[in-house]
């Protein structure tokens, strides 16, 4: 109970140092606070099928980048409320990821990943050579940013009014994904990423629960790329590229994919190192994989796992 109590007091902590940091920092920490809660949410949505399911996917950029697509094509042609948009981003991402997923799920271990990956590179190379729908390697741009919906008269194209969109938007999907996470249903899921053989042995459908996690993680995949197209004012091809889904794995190992924390605190760590070594040099790639190399080898349960598993021992 004092270990829960402990937690929830840290949550509590952290959600208000969210809510007041626009208050304490400049514009661009803003940016980058923006940037930090939708890729973590995007390393979350990945988590449920790598630390949960133990499915190794990478593809999840194409989700990423469906909900990126589908939010500015909507904003663009349609004018609709963002809230509409990022339904629409969710319901395609989600469609795309039952696709995907019903082929990806009959395979393990490596198959499964390199499967993931070539869809992946489809999809990429659909948003790369489709210039009539997509614009092929510039992307959407020059869509607006008008009203959120649901009756709130908000300023979008203002960067302090849209941190806090997306804070409230990240903090109750995270929210959604964790109960699920804890339901029977993520008890399951962890029960086949540790003996797969065993959940067949009682009769459940092993495959069946495998791909409605992975059409789960693509749903949260397509919201994280709903919101990160207005934030980056452009959907491009480049967010659908296998480099983007590393970033995801990338995250997820850094924070620890062992809690569900772990994929946020991952993307904060990415994002803050990449931000603060690209202001020093232009061979930021160089030192910013030394560092994370380092990272991964001293913390193999990742950052946050490695502290949190110390705490808890103690």
């Amino acid at each position: 109970m004092t270990t829960r109590l402990m937690i929830f007091g840290v949550l509590g902590l952290v959600l208000a140092a969210l809510f007041l940091l626009p208050y304490g920092v400049s514009y661009f920490y803003i940016f980058v606070a923006t940037e930090i809660l939708i890729m973590g949410l995007f390393a979350a949505s990945f988590n449920l099928v790598f630390g949960y399911t133990g499915m190794l996917s990478f593809g999840h950029a194409a989700f990423f980048g469906m909900g990126a697509y589908t939010t500015a094509m909507l904003l663009l042609h349609l004018q609709v409320p963002l809230v509409w948009a990022l339904l629409a981003a969710m319901l395609t991402s989600m469609l795309l990821a039952a696709v995907i997923g019903f082929f990806c799920v009959r395979l393990n271990e490596v198959y499964f990943a390199m499967l993931t990956l070539a869809f992946g590179m489809m999809v990429f190379a659909v948003a790369h050579q489709w210039r009539s729908v997509t614009n092929g390697s510039d992307g959407i741009t020059g869509f607006p940013l008008t009203e959120f919906g649901l009756g709130l008269d908000v300023q979008l194209a203002n960067p302090l009014v849209y941190y806090y969109v997306v804070l409230v938007v990240v903090v109750l999907a995270a929210a959604l994904l964790y109960l699920i996470t804890r339901s029977p249903f993520g008890l399951i899921l962890k029960a086949i990423s540790e003996n797969p053989e065993r959940v067949a042995f009682c009769g459940l459908n092993e495959r069946r629960f495998r791909l409605i996690a992975f059409i789960v993680a693509g749903l949260f995949a397509g919201l994280a790329g709903g919101l990160f197209a207005p934030f980056n004012r452009v959907a491009s091809p480049d967010m659908i590229h296998w480099s983007q889904s590393a970033e995801a794995v990338l995250m997820t190992i850094l924070g620890g994919s062992a809690y569900f924390l772990g994929p946020f605190f991952g993307a904060m760590v990415f994002v803050l190192l990449e931000t603060w070594i690209t202001s020093y040099t232009d061979h930021w790639m160089l030192f910013l994989g030394i560092i994370l190399a380092l990272m991964v080898m001293f913390f193999r349960r990742g950052i946050l796992g490695t502290v949190l598993d110390r705490v808890l021992r103690r």
